[in-house]
């Protein structure tokens, strides 16, 4: 800062006003030292100025999958979120295991972040609320009950439950579940699906067919019914990725969507909205879900908010992938 004061011409504690952002500097000295700041290929040391105050400025966002849109929807809203309370945000993944996850947040508290976002991840709840003890931790996506970590997630339940009924509604009697292993959010979505075929008499037809968040466990479960013969009419997939993938192993098969079967994702991510795609879907607002759960954290960083858990009320999206069960009209 001493050589941009001295090439600027102007004092050492206004080129740190400068580079503080203050108001108090006329806009001709703001040009000058940032002007002298280029030349000289000054950057302002962000390490050292956060040392004093003991904050970075950063938080930590763990994604579990970067092939699924989801997550990208809501980092979206994270970063909007961050952004406005003037945070950075460090991004990560953990490609679906929990041991990379682990590492990933042991790169966080290296880092000295503030505070950690959790997308959809699945290590186990004992380890989150350790990782609390640190700094404040906040789950998108995954509903938590632990007094020390903060969440926000969908109703997944009540997602299953609109799926079921959907299709409950255009006649289809034989509805199967294709579920998401160990994906945040898959066990409520599978007990939902059980409870609501309860509820409209079809316990007799429950049907769990083992899966994950991806397309290739949607096409394998597809493929897995065909093998096995009495192909249900309907579907409701965990997640849109996996809904896609069941799609293409039913079309492979001449199956025609939604003639012969129906099918019901969850998510509503953007490419579901895709003319060549119109898939019927479960939707959680991604982006602010994002929004609401950097806002916790930050709140919680500041005093001026508490963790809490947050359901969201998810709604159904009806596009082209469903229709009335061939035989009922």
């Amino acid at each position: 800062m001493d050589d941009v004061a001295a090439a600027a011409g102007v004092s050492r504690a206004l080129v740190s006003l400068v580079m503080r952002d203050s108001p108090q500097v006329s806009a001709r000295a703001r040009v000058a030292v940032l002007e002298a700041a280029n030349r000289l290929g000054y950057r302002r040391n962000l390490a050292a100025s956060n040392l004093a105050s003991r904050r970075t400025m950063t938080v930590g966002l763990l994604l579990n999958d970067l092939h699924n849109p989801w997550y990208a929807e809501v980092a979206d809203g994270v970063h909007i979120s961050a952004e406005q309370h003037g945070y950075q945000v460090i991004l990560a993944t953990g490609r679906r295991s929990p041991a990379v996850e682990s590492r990933a947040i042991n790169a966080f508290l290296s880092s000295r972040v503030d505070g950690i976002i959790v997308a959809g991840c699945r290590m186990p709840l004992t380890h989150l609320t350790a990782i609390a003890q640190e700094v404040p931790v906040v789950s998108a996506g995954r509903s938590l009950s632990g007094p020390t970590v903060g969440s926000v997630s969908a109703d997944d339940a009540e997602g299953a439950r609109l799926a079921v009924q959907h299709l409950f509604d255009l006649g289809h009697r034989h509805i199967a579940h294709i579920d998401g292993g160990r994906g945040a959010g898959s066990a409520p979505r599978r007990a939902g699906y059980v409870a609501a075929m309860r509820a409209v008499g079809l316990a007799d037809n429950v049907r769990v067919i083992s899966g994950d968040f991806t397309e290739e466990a949607g096409n394998r479960a597809g493929r897995r019914l065909l093998r096995e013969g009495d192909v249900p009419t309907g579907f409701f997939a965990a997640n849109d990725l996996s809904a896609v993938g069941l799609i293409d192993a039913l079309d492979d098969a001449g199956l025609s969507v939604p003639r012969t079967a129906s099918v019901v994702g969850y998510d509503n991510t953007a490419f579901a909205a895709l003319n060549h795609i119109g898939l019927t879907t479960i939707d959680q607002p991604r982006n602010q879900m994002g929004r609401l759960a950097a806002s916790m954290l930050l709140g919680a960083l500041t005093g001026d908010a508490e963790l809490e858990h947050v359901h969201m009320r998810p709604r159904l999206v009806v596009r082209s992938t469903t229709g009335p069960v061939a035989d009922a009209g």
